[in-house]
């Protein structure tokens, strides 16, 4: 079976790539997301493919969390770390895509050492 190509999803799932920066825009609040975007070239020059995986990601993040902050506070938790300030505010520098990914890391290792 060949994979759907990253239109075809767009088609099916939002109708148009209009409708997913729509839904992007509306998930990416301050809570969830850290706004580092080149002003000039925008969201629309941002690949169908990327697109849909950061939509993915942030609703993830909003289902499961809730905000950055959240999130940050399951990694710290996840390494055993709960004090330490200074990982906090190292992890608040990352995107909240490089987040999901250090948590669905740490969650595998968790359940593989358990």
């Amino acid at each position: 079976m060949a994979t759907k190509s990253p239109l075809s999803i767009v088609k099916e799932r939002f109708q148009d790539k209009g409708s997913l920066l729509k839904a992007f825009r509306e998930l990416a609040t301050d809570d969830l997301w850290i706004d580092r975007l080149d002003s000039d070239k925008g969201l629309e020059r941002v690949s169908n493919k990327k697109l849909l995986r950061l939509h993915t990601i942030l609703t993830d993040v909003k289902s499961k969390f809730g905000s950055r902050g959240k999130l940050i506070d399951a990694i710290v938790e996840q390494e055993k770390r709960g004090k330490d300030e200074g990982r906090k505010i190292g992890l608040g520098r990352f995107s909240t895509p490089r987040l999901w990914d250090l948590y669905k890391v740490g969650a595998k290792r968790s359940k593989a050492a358990g």
